[in-house]
């Protein structure tokens, strides 16, 4: 496997099919500029080449020779469920696209860890329909961070793995997870990934953090695709550009590309422009 598709299929063509393999890869924007877009995206489209081929070529087209899809889909969430996080998606991607490929995408929900040293209503968190044995697990008092850390090691090899996301575990209190946990999260993925050789989808709304967290985080990982809102006139766009990423940034400084202008359609985020260097 030389690369794994992001999804984005105008993307993926300009970088060489995907990201190389073992990547851990931050996801860092503005609220609402498409980095939750691009998340969405990616595990829909890489998702639905396994549960809907013919929906996959009509709408993504031919995987590039050099790239192969994960084996598998993960999704892991803080705070939601997968019920929840369905009508998120709906709301970027038509539903016709969105029902085959959510099937084949196996959820995390790690809601019991993340609020059980809160004073939230533990009905609030924990739905009804949870087996005996998920309200077993709920009293083992796991900690967040191992619970991601077990989750990644059963299930990242070889495949695609959205993490939604990195903002909730800064917003803990630091008797829960102290800052400087975070980034060492990170290394630790961003080690483990070389051999798990998949592709790991770090979301992080980067308007919570200082520069210098941001920087920290981004340190930590193998790339950055940054979202940002770009006014020209009276109208805002989006647009996405790619940061310090191994085997990924050297492509598009081959052919001067500078920034992406991106676009929400029906089936996902898409490129609507490609700046070039003057």
């Amino acid at each position: 496997m030389n690369r794994i598709p992001f999804g984005v299929s105008q993307f993926d063509s300009l970088v060489g099919g995907g990201s190389p393999p073992g990547s851990v890869v931050l996801l860092a924007g503005d609220a609402g500029a498409g980095a939750r877009e691009f998340a969405y995206t990616s595990a829909m489209m890489n998702a639905l080449g396994h549960a809907n081929s013919t929906l996959f070529d009509l709408h993504y087209g031919a995987v590039d020779s050099r790239a192969t899809l994960p084996r598998a889909v993960h999704y892991i969430s803080f705070t939601a469920s997968s019920r929840e996080i369905h009508a998120e998606v709906t709301h970027t991607i038509d539903e016709e696209l969105v029902s085959p490929a959510f099937e084949a995408v196996r959820f995390e929900d790690l809601s019991t860890e993340y609020f059980q040293l809160s004073p939230i209503p533990h009905d609030w968190y924990v739905e009804r329909r949870r087996t005996i044995a998920d309200l077993g697990r709920s009293h083992d008092r796991r900690d967040i961070l191992e619970a991601l850390g077990e989750y990644l090691t059963k299930h990242a090899s070889d495949n695609l793995v959205v993490i939604d996301s990195l903002t909730d575990l800064v917003s803990l209190p630091d008797e829960q997870v102290d800052w400087h946990e975070i980034p060492m999260l990170l290394k630790g993925m961003k080690k483990a990934s070389q051999s798990w050789n998949g592709l790991i989808l770090v979301l992080l709304d980067q308007e919570s953090l200082t520069s210098t967290q941001i920087g920290e985080l981004m340190g930590a990982t193998d790339g950055t695709i940054s979202f940002e809102w770009e006014r020209g006139g009276n109208e805002r766009a989006r647009t996405m550009f790619v940061r310090e990423f191994r085997g990924v940034l050297s492509r598009i400084e081959e052919e001067d590309i500078i920034r992406f202008e991106i676009e929400i359609q029906d089936d996902g985020l898409d490129i609507s422009n490609v700046r070039k260097i003057r």
